[in-house]
């Protein structure tokens, strides 16, 4: 049995589109995080990359994503998934609670 939603023609044409993704070599060496701070507004998402080094006071933001409510939900679906495929392949990821963080008191400028 089909699925009518695949049989959309609209679906189809959309599913048959293909992207071509080009990244810049120091994109692709990519940047270390340990920590993302997220801030929202009704109309946008903002996630900060941070690097925090051990028994360092000032860290500075490593890069700064900026997506529509939507796409923050799909991104956050797809991360559901992978990391429950990692741990189906790698074992269950135990984490340690978060030390508190005073996120009123932290400056980006």
């Amino acid at each position: 049995m089909s699925d009518p939603k695949l049989d959309d023609p609209k679906l189809k044409d959309k599913k048959a589109m293909r992207l071509e993704i080009k990244i810049d070599d120091a994109i692709a060496a990519g940047t270390y995080a340990n920590l993302c701070i997220v801030n929202h507004s009704d109309a946008e998402f903002v996630l900060d990359y941070v690097f925090v080094q051990p028994a360092r006071r000032k860290s500075k933001v490593a890069g700064r994503i900026i997506m529509s409510p939507k796409n923050a939900k799909r991104m956050m679906m797809v991360l559901q998934k992978q990391i429950q495929a990692y741990e189906k392949r790698f074992g269950e990821l135990e984490i340690t609670p978060m030390p508190h963080m005073d996120t009123s008191k932290l400056e980006i400028n």
